[in-house]
C-alpha cells in the first residue's frame, strides 16, 4: 500500500508537532466558532479601519445573521449562500452566520465580471448573496439569470459606530465615487437583516464532518470554474493541522495577525480567519493592500506577531518607503503561500524584519494546507517544506508508479483535508483522484532524502498570477469571442511583479485588429489579473499533426 511506511519527513518536524491530528476534537466549524467566542468573549477578534469587533460581537452578530437566513428568508440546511466582498468586518459575520445556520458558503471574488459571476451563481445554485454595494452593478447585470432569491447589500462602513459609519459610507459613495449606480429590486441592507434576525429565535444546526461548509471555486481547464466541495471535516482537519504546526509559536488570546490576503481566498480563510479565531487572536483586516503607503501606515499602528502574504505583497512592502522603519520586535513568523517566494524577496524580508519567511504549499482542493517548512528552519531554501501531520504525499511518474528518490513526478495528496470532490462534476472527480484515493494536484515535484518537496513544473498549463490560478483555456475562449480573431493560444511568461503574467498569441481574422482593442475586449469579460499583459500577433501558430496548438513551442 502506497505511503504505508513511516514517512522520512517526520524527522524534520519541530519538537512538539505530532505525526497525526485528532479531527474529532470538533464536530464542525460552527463548534469552533462558538467555543472560541465563549472562551475569548472580551478579546478583540477583528479590526478594520480602526473599528473593532470583540469575540462577543462576532458571536452575537453572526447568530443574528444565521437567524435571518433561517427565519426570515426561510433557507434550509445545505442551501448555498454567496458572499462577495473584500476584507471587511462584515465578512466574518456573514460567513460565520451562514455556517452556524447549517448552510454552505460560496465565496465569490469581488472583481469578477458579469460572465464569471453568473456562471458561479448558477453552478452553485446559490439562493442568496451578501454583496458589498461597490459591486452591486455587476450583479444587477446578471441577477435575473441566476437562481438567487435574496440579495443582501452592505456598505464599507456598516459595522462602524455612528457617526463614523455614516461618514465612511458618504465618503466612499459621494466623495470617492467608488459605488457605481445600481438597482436590484427587493434587495435588503445588511444592517436591516441583522436587526430582523435578532428579533427571531436562532436554531443551532446539528452539523458533523460530512456536512458541506464551503463551495470554494477554482479555475477549470475547460474554461469554467469548478467548485471544490469542502466539508466541515476538511476545514476542521486543516485548521488542526495548521495549529499543530504553528501552535507552538502562538499564545492563547494575544496574537495579532495581519490579514492583507483576501478572506475569500482559501489561504487567508483557513490560516488567518479560522486558525487565529481558534487561538483567540486578533485579525487586522486590510481592505485595500494595493495602497502600499496606506498599508504601511496601518502596520505602524499594531505590534503584530504574525504576517501572511504572497511574493508580490512582500516585494511591494519591501519597496515602500517607511516599511523598513516599522517595529518588528513582536513578529514571530511570516508565512508565504499562493505562489513561490523568490529567493531575493525571502532574503530581503529576513534582513529587514529580522524574521525568516516560511513557505507553505497547498491548493483550494486541500483546504488548502499540504506541505509547510518547519518554523524552526525559516531560511529560504526553495522548497515547499514537508507534509503536514496526517498528510501523505507521493510522487507518481507517467506510468502511475512511485517516482524514484530525486526524480520528478506528479505530486499527489491524501489526508483528511482533501476535498470530497468537485461540485456536480463526477467526470472530473474520476480524473483527479487515483484508484486508492490520492488527489492529483497537477504539480510536478521532486523529494529529497529528508522528505522536503520542491515544485519543478506544472503538469497542467495553469498560470499563477500573484497567487491566483489562471487557466489558458478560459483566456483563449474569451479572446476567440472577438470577431477579429482567427486563432489564439495562451501561455504564462515570467513577470517581476506578479511571478507570472498572461501572454496570448493571436492570428488575426481582421487585419485592422489592434492589441489595445483586444485587451479592452478582455477587460469586459475577465477579472483584471486574467487580462493578457502581452499580446503578440503572428501569421500562424505551431500545431501538432492532428491540429492541436502546441503551447510548449510557444513557451520555448
Amino acid at each position: 500500500m502506497r505511503g504505508a511506511s513511516t514517512p522520512v519527513w517526520l524527522a524534520e518536524y519541530m519538537s512538539g508537532v505530532p505525526a497525526q491530528i485528532e479531527p474529532e476534537a470538533y464536530r464542525s466549524l460552527a463548534e469552533v466558532i462558538e467555543r472560541s467566542c465563549d472562551q475569548f468573549r472580551d478579546a478583540i477578534a477583528y479590526e478594520n479601519m480602526g473599528v473593532r469587533l470583540s469575540y462577543d460581537d462576532v458571536d452575537r452578530l453572526s447568530q443574528d445573521f444565521a437567524s435571518y437566513l433561517q427565519n426570515v428568508l426561510g433557507l434550509q440546511r445545505g442551501d448555498r449562500v454567496a458572499v462577495m466582498m473584500p476584507n471587511l468586518l462584515q465578512y466574518p459575520v456573514a460567513v460565520f452566520g451562514i455556517l452556524r445556520a447549517g448552510m454552505v458558503v460560496v465565496n465569490v471574488n469581488p472583481l469578477y465580471t458579469p460572465r464569471e459571476l453568473e456562471h458561479q451563481l448558477k453552478d452553485s445554485g446559490a439562493r442568496a448573496i451578501v454583496i458589498i454595494e461597490n459591486f452591486a452593478s455587476t450583479l444587477q447585470q446578471v441577477v435575473k439569470a441566476t437562481p438567487l432569491e435574496a440579495v443582501i447589500t452592505t456598505q464599507v462602513g456598516d459595522l462602524a459606530p455612528f457617526p463614523k459609519s455614516l461618514i465612511t459610507n458618504f465618503v466612499v459613495k459621494r466623495v470617492k465615487k467608488m459605488v457605481p449606480e445600481w438597482h436590484i429590486a427587493d434587495s435588503v441592507q445588511f444592517r436591516t437583516a441583522l436587526a430582523r434576525g435578532k428579533a427571531q429565535p436562532y436554531h443551532r444546526a446539528a452539523l458533523d464532518h460530512d456536512d458541506v461548509a464551503f463551495l470554494q471555486y477554482t479555475g477549470g481547464t475547460t474554461g469554467l470554474s469548478k467548485g471544490a466541495t469542502l466539508t466541515h471535516g476538511n476545514l476542521v482537519s486543516n485548521l488542526l493541522q495548521m495549529h499543530a504546526w504553528i501552535g507552538p509559536r502562538l499564545s492563547q488570546g494575544s496574537d495579532i495577525v495581519i490579514t492583507a490576503l483576501p478572506l475569500y481566498h482559501i489561504f487567508a480563510l483557513t490560516v488567518n480567519c479560522l486558525l487565529f479565531l481558534h487561538v483567540g487572536g486578533k485579525n487586522v483586516l486590510i481592505t485595500n493592500p494595493r495602497d502600499m503607503p496606506g498599508f504601511v501606515a496601518e502596520l505602524g499602528r499594531h505590534r503584530f506577531t504574525a504576517f501572511t502574504g504572497v511574493n508580490t505583497l512582500f516585494g511591494g512592502l519591501l519597496n515602500t518607503p517607511g516599511f523598513d522603519q516599522l517595529d518588528f520586535s513582536a513578529l514571530k513568523f511570516t508565512v508565504g503561500g499562493g505562489t513561490a517566494v523568490q529567493q531575493v524577496v525571502g532574503q530581503k524580508w529576513q534582513k529587514v524584519t529580522g524574521v525568516g519567511l516560511t513557505e507553505g504549499y497547498g491548493l483550494t482542493e486541500t483546504s488548502p494546507g499540504v506541505c509547510f517548512s518547519p518554523l524552526d528552519k525559516p531560511e529560504w531554501n526553495g522548497t515547499i517544506g514537508v507534509p503536514l501531520p496526517s498528510t501523505d504525499v507521493i510522487l507518481l511518474d507517467d506510468d502511475n508508479r512511485p517516482a524514484e528518490l530525486g526524480a520528478a513526478g506528479e505530486l499527489c495528496v491524501k489526508g483528511p483535508q482533501v476535498m470530497r470532490g468537485y461540485w456536480q462534476k463526477p467526470e472530473e472527480n474520476e480524473k483527479v483522484f487515483t484508484a486508492d484515493g490520492y488527489l492529483r494536484t497537477g504539480d510536478v515535484a521532486t523529494m529529497d532524502a529528508r522528505g522536503y518537496f520542491k515544485i519543478v513544473d506544472r503538469k497542467k498549463d495553469m498560470i499563477l498570477v500573484s497567487g491566483f490560478n489562471v487557466y489558458p483555456n478560459e483566456i483563449e475562449n474569451v479572446v476567440a469571442l472577438h470577431p477579429g480573431v482567427l486563432e489564439v493560444a495562451c501561455i504564462g511568461v515570467p513577470d517581476d511583479k506578479s511571478g507570472e503574467a498572461v501572454k496570448v498569441f493571436v492570428v488575426r481574422k481582421d487585419p485592422e485588429l489592434t492589441a489595445a482593442t483586444l485587451r479592452e475586449h478582455c477587460k469586459q469579460n475577465l477579472t483584471g489579473y486574467k487580462v493578457p499583459k502581452a499580446i503578440e500577433f503572428r501569421d500562424a501558430l505551431p500545431k501538432s499533426n492532428v491540429g492541436k496548438i502546441l503551447r510548449k513551442e510557444l513557451r520555448a
